[in-house]
This record gives structure tokens, C-alpha cells and sequence, in this order.
């Protein structure tokens, strides 16, 4: 089967004053439909330039990076934020959320740029916020929340248009260790469900816990294990 996230000698370069860091290099990467990857490596490694890269918030500077079987350098910039839209979901470790929107508001956001009507985005929105476990707190704004409600409204968010792939930068990284523990429980069920989940972590416990692990150090693939 083909891959859905296919890297061939991918390499980001950026220009630092007269000098210019390897942020990667030459990185070959597949990721099946439905797969559990783990992203590590230590500071400076490559971690978020690779997910950026991914997530399509970012081009390589060179190598060919395909999803869904196309070529990312050769989609037009509406093409590129349709993928970005609505083809892969994005869970940050600080949550991303509008203050000033309520729980299902910043749900339906994704919705609202495509245009899908009021009430079928507010139906969409509460439908995952009971998924997630927060139908009785849809109404209330991000700082009316705790840190693990906040994430599990992100990734409510980051599931409103069902993509097949959802990244998460250190999705945990903000919780205690039992709240994190939970968001990972959701975030497995998410990927038993058959969305292909990449996430990327510095802590042994939740890399514990996914199906293989690509480990990066200065900006190359030092080892693609499989548990």
C-alpha cells in the first residue's frame, strides 16, 4: 500500500547571518495510513522541522515530499492550505485555542473556513467535545478550562474535519503526568479508530507507549525501530 506520508532525501537549510544550519538531512521517512510513530531526539535535532515539514507549514529545501500520493512542492497555495485544512490535524503542546472563543467555538473553526453552515458545524463541534469527554463544559472559554481539558479540545479541533493523519508536538508536555496519561489513552483510541498519528516526544514513559519510534539527531534519522 502506498505510503500516506512519503519523505525522499528531504533536507531543510536556513541562512543564519553568512553561515546555514541543517535543520535535516537527506531524511527518507514512509508512513503508512493508520500508523503510531514517535518522533525523538535531543534539542536541536530536527524534531519540529520534520513535523513542520509534514504538517505542510513548512517546504524542504530539497528532496521530494509526497501526501496521499502527491507531490507537496507541486501543489498551488489553495491546494497546499486544503491539505493543511483538512487532511491533517494539529495538537500542540500549549493547545493553540482563541481565548476568547468558547470550547465548541474553537472546535467549529476549521469548519468555518470551509464555509460548512452554522448549524452543521456546531452539531460536528459538540459531537467530538462528547468524544472527548467535555459535553458539559462546550460553553466555557480556554481560561475557564485546566490545562487537560484545553488539550482535549485541541484535539477535538484537530479531529473536526476526520483527517487521516494528526500531529502532535509534545502533546503532553504541558500536563501532569496523570492528565498526560489520559490525553494518551485518547490519543491511542484515536489511532486504534485508524487515524495515522505522529508525535513527537523527549519522555520515555509516552514513547513507551506507540508502535515506532524514529530517533533524530542532527537532523538525520539515526534509528527507525518498531516496537
Amino acid at each position: 500500500m502506498e505510503p500516506i506520508v512519503q519523505l525522499r532525501g528531504v533536507t531543510k537549510t536556513y541562512a543564519m547571518g553568512d553561515a546555514a544550519v541543517h535543520a535535516l538531512r537527506d531524511v527518507d521517512l514512509a508512513i503508512a495510513a493508520g500508523e503510531f510513530v514517535g518522533v525523538m531526539g535531543p534539542s536541536g535535532s530536527g524534531k519540529t522541522t520534520l513535523m513542520d515539514i509534514v504538517g505542510c507549514l513548512s517546504r524542504p529545501s530539497a528532496g521530494v515530499y509526497e501526501f496521499e500520493g502527491r507531490r507537496v512542492d507541486q501543489l498551488d497555495d489553495t491546494a497546499l492550505a486544503r491539505v493543511r485544512g483538512e487532511r491533517i490535524g494539529f495538537v500542540f503542546q500549549t493547545f493553540n485555542l482563541l481565548p476568547r472563543l468558547t470550547a465548541a467555538e474553537n472546535v467549529e473553526l476549521p469548519l468555518l473556513y470551509r464555509r460548512i453552515p452554522r448549524a452543521r458545524r456546531r452539531e460536528r463541534a459538540l459531537a467530538l467535545l462528547a468524544r472527548v469527554g467535555l459535553s458539559a463544559r462546550a460553553a466555557h472559554r480556554p481560561g475557564e478550562l485546566s490545562g487537560g481539558e484545553r488539550q482535549r479540545v485541541a484535539i477535538a479541533r484537530a479531529l473536526v474535519n476526520d483527517p487521516p493523519v494528526v500531529l502532535a508536538d509534545e502533546p503532553t508536555g504541558a500536563l501532569d503526568t496523570a492528565t498526560g496519561d489520559a490525553i494518551m489513552d485518547l490519543i491511542e483510541a484515536l489511532n486504534r479508530e485508524g487515524h495515522a498519528v505522529v508525535l513527537v516526544t523527549h519522555d520515555p514513559r509516552i514513547a513507551a507507549r506507540v508502535r515506532r519510534i524514529v530517533h533524530l539527531r542532527d537532523g538525520a534519522v539515526e534509528r527507525d525501530e518498531r516496537a
